[in-house]
């Protein structure tokens, strides 16, 4: 069982996978983190943008 884990231990054929998703497991939850905490201003930013095309589709009409 020992050779086992000394393979187990040394081998780095997946390092490169674990590596990449903890980063982008990082890059998720520190961008829902911001979005949450700012979702007063995004929400304020959408509801702008959308009354902002309602008008330009209407003066268009």
């Amino acid at each position: 069982m020992v050779p086992l884990l000394a393979g187990f231990w040394t081998e780095t054929a997946g390092q490169d996978v674990v590596e990449y998703t903890l980063l982008l497991a990082f890059v998720v939850f520190t961008s829902a983190a911001l979005f949450l905490h700012n979702a007063a201003a995004v929400s304020g930013i959408w509801g702008i943008t959308s009354s902002n095309l309602e008008l330009a589709k209407s003066a268009a009409s």
